[in-house]
């Protein structure tokens, strides 16, 4: 069988004698998996595996499955965990043959465990991807009575409440018979599957809430019987290791969990209130890539300027914008583009949210005495090329970061500040002197996301001749009236928000020998902005109307992320 493999390697893919023998050895190594195996030696990828392993074993390849129409009542048959470890799952639909979808096909004894089990006659065997298999099983049982909603109604009827949580920390340990542990994996599980930020636990007087933060937007999921807020608070303190016997006072921690495939890190905040403690569990997809500069919807003329700023030698980039409007995206997106072997690529962060390869990342601990301030000034000293200051909060930080742009290196930090133009303003609050800000400075870039219209639910109209008034769009009141433009509706893919995902809107202040000078004139953000606009800037408005007029987004999004 190996070689049959190796043979259509070699044959059709040309793959050298010396690679199909790593191949090989490989394999005779771990014996485990023969996908595993194969994958190891890092020389071709899975979909081309398995289309090859189909032509070996005559089984078909779907590249994605489609569990969407596919019977769910199994599921109370078969333990997840069970299918997870096999990397199969049965998709049963009526009048159709059953379809049982495997990602290895060396070891069919699983499959014929789950076809006996099920008294499936003669079930079709199709290959799938590791990620489809896995995300199908979640699909499926997400769908069940095991899902975050039903767990809170099963403790509200049988007022079934654990103290006892100290035993398990696995988020995937279906087999527990704790009520509280399956609702906090589920809470957390579904929370992930719907792109959530954040999830709070907020108590009251007389009921407790559970809300999550979906595209910057809270949205209430659950309410789980009162009694249980003890225990469940409990259980997710113990899986940050948090004093769990401490209630009066504000604690922090840390957590990792796996869900299928990726690798989520939790931040955990509690405070206590009138009625309990209060719990916020800030969500980082560490498995997620990051994204290009191409991928976030940029226009072509900023999308251009971002690939010319970010490739600059010395200088200071500034991102603004409030929280959560994507600063810190767009500061990896740029430094993933730049890094290279022949960069030395050094950030100071609080906290340092993702790893990024071959790039040194420092941790701000004040406790410890390294602040922004002290980490930069060290940093310096590291015989860096570009350097990312995580905030600039004060004038030490401030001065820091400017003598080292001066000094040759590419700086990147980020400001609060409401658009670009401001962020002179904020510099000069802090005690910079203004010759510092126009000789350091390169470009202000100001921020915001928008959410973007479900595809799937979203309805047109026509622009009212009111809406183009309101956005500060120029041109003939006849043709944009003629214009279309799409407004949410909202549907079950969406989750009923009329939105999925988000995009950023850019406002990209480029800092040339006029703007300095004005510069070094006024603090006032009007003069600035207008003259940034009289050179060709794009506002954070007007680039929010053009994703309008594309059908990205909706005209009561752009107001709401662009309040002046």
């Amino acid at each position: 069988m190996i070689q049959q493999f190796l043979d259509i390697l070699t044959e059709e893919f040309g793959f050298s004698e010396e690679a199909a023998h790593r191949i090989r050895s490989a394999w005779e190594q771990d014996r485990t998996t023969l996908v595993t195996a194969i994958l190891a030696a890092r020389l071709i990828s899975e979909p081309e595996v398995l289309e090859i392993l189909g032509r070996v074993y005559h089984l078909a390849f779907l590249p994605a499955l489609d569990p969407d129409q596919a019977d769910d009542t199994w599921t109370r048959d078969i333990p997840r965990h069970f299918l997870r470890k096999a990397v199969l799952v049965p998709l049963l639909k009526k009048d159709s043959r059953p379809v049982i979808a495997i990602n290895d096909p060396s070891d069919l004894s699983f499959a014929d465990d789950v076809a006996a089990r099920l008294d499936l006659d003669d079930p079709e065997l199709v290959l799938a991807p590791r990620a489809a298999v896995l995300s199908a099983i979640n699909i499926l049982y997400d769908r069940t009575g095991d899902s975050a909603s039903q767990l809170v109604e099963d403790m509200a009827e049988n007022e079934y409440v654990i103290d006892d949580l100290v035993q398990t920390a696995d988020l995937l340990d279906e087999v527990s018979d704790a009520p509280v542990i399956r609702l906090v994996n589920r809470i957390i599980s579904q929370a992930v599957k719907a792109g959530a930020s954040d999830i709070h636990i907020e108590p009251f007087q007389e009921t407790l809430k559970v809300r999550y933060r979906i595209d910057g937007i809270m949205y209430e999921r659950l309410t789980p019987p009162k009694g249980v807020q003890a225990s469940l608070i409990s259980r997710i303190k113990v899986m940050a290791n948090m004093n769990i016997a401490e209630k009066r006072v504000p604690q922090d921690g840390r957590a990792q969990v796996r869900i299928g495939d990726q690798e989520i890190d939790i931040r955990i905040s509690t405070v206590p209130t009138s009625y309990g403690e209060r719990l916020v569990m800030r969500l980082l997809n560490k498995s997620g890539y990051f994204l290009s500069f191409a991928q976030f919807g940029l226009s072509r003329e900023n999308l251009a300027l971002l690939h010319r700023i970010i490739r600059r030698t010395h200088g200071i980039v500034l991102v603004t914008g409030p929280t959560g409007s994507g600063k810190t995206t767009t500061l990896y997106a740029g430094l993933s583009e730049i890094n290279s072997p022949d960069k030395n690529i050094i950030t100071i962060e609080d906290p340092v949210e993702y790893n990024l390869a071959g790039i040194g990342q420092i941790q701000v601990n004040p406790k410890t005495g390294v602040t922004f301030a002290r980490g930069l000034r060290a940093i310096v000293r590291q015989d860096p090329d570009v350097v990312l200051v995580g905030e600039i909060r004060d004038i030490e930080t401030a001065g820091i970061a400017i003598q080292s742009a001066l000094t040759g290196h590419l700086v990147f930090s980020t400001l609060h500040t409401n658009d670009a133009a401001g962020a002179v303003t904020r510099l000069k609050d802090l005690g910079v002197e203004s010759y510092l800000i126009a000789s350091s400075v390169n470009t202000i870039i100001a921020q915001r996301l928008v959410r973007v219209l479900c595809p799937h639910c979203r309805t047109s109209r026509r622009l009212t001749p009111a809406d183009a008034e309101t956005l500060s769009v120029k041109g003939d009141p006849a043709s944009l009236a003629e214009k279309i433009v799409y407004e949410p509706q909202g549907c079950s893919r969406c989750f009923d928000t009329g939105y999925l995902g988000r995009q950023a809107i850019f406002e990209i202040l480029e800092m040339d020998d006029e703007i300095r000078h004005l510069v070094l004139e006024t603090s006032e953000t009007g003069r600035i902005k207008d003259a940034a606009v009289g050179k060709g800037m794009k506002t954070l408005r007007q680039d929010g109307m053009a994703k309008v007029f594309e059908g990205i987004t909706s005209i009561r999004e752009v107001l709401r992320v662009t309040q002046e």
